[in-house]
């Protein structure tokens, strides 16, 4: 997002008024994605929390272990659901079954709040880095060729750190990240944006 506003400036011509204005559009843009992200995380937290009591009280609710099994299996990743067998399941059911009854709904606690609060500060504060040239260069140019150098390599970090943590090659991802990047914001920009 930062990038379709440092993209916007015209380096020749944009005075301290044009840097300063597109400035506080980017920091005003990524406060407000920051809070919209925040409050998708905790919908996402609600929905997923939502869909384990709900299959909580079914298995509760089965007539044969058979149909409650089925029901585990659905809320587990299809992997590991395929690699349980019937002593496994029957663990799992037993357990639900015989613990106190689930709640009726689902309540964010304090894990959920403060990973909403984390969202909400990644997406704000990674603008920071690919703003500050423009604060301490008078050179707008110099400030815009910094600045984008700060976000692909920010993006390439990202992607580096997604492809160590999803197992695939960290390089490469991080390569596809800084591509896909800069086309989106060639894309960004072609638009009007």
């Amino acid at each position: 997002m930062v990038l379709t506003f440092t993209g916007s400036l015209s380096a020749a011509e944009a005075g301290r008024a044009e840097i300063r204005s597109m400035l506080v559009g980017a920091l005003g843009c990524n406060f407000a994605w920051g809070i919209i992200d925040g409050i998708l995380y905790l919908m996402g937290c609600w929905a997923e929390e939502g869909r384990m009591l709900r299959a909580w009280r079914a298995v509760r609710k089965s007539h044969t272990p058979d149909e409650a099994y089925g029901i585990i299996a659905k809320v587990l990743p299809s992997k590991i659901a395929s690699a349980l067998r019937t002593p496994e399941f029957e663990i799992i059911r037993k357990e639900l079954v015989e613990s106190p009854e689930p709640p009726l709904r689902y309540r964010p606690g304090r894990e959920e709040y403060l990973g909403a609060l984390g969202v909400f500060l990644l997406v704000f504060l990674v603008t920071l880095p690919v703003v500050v040239p423009f604060l301490v260069m008078q050179e707008t140019m110099t400030a815009l060729r910094v600045s984008n150098g700060i976000a692909i390599l920010m993006l390439f970090i990202a992607g580096y750190s997604l492809g160590k943590y999803a197992g695939g090659s960290p390089w490469l991802v991080g390569l596809a990240m800084v591509g896909v990047g800069i086309v989106l914001v060639a894309i960004t920009i072609a638009l009007g944006g």
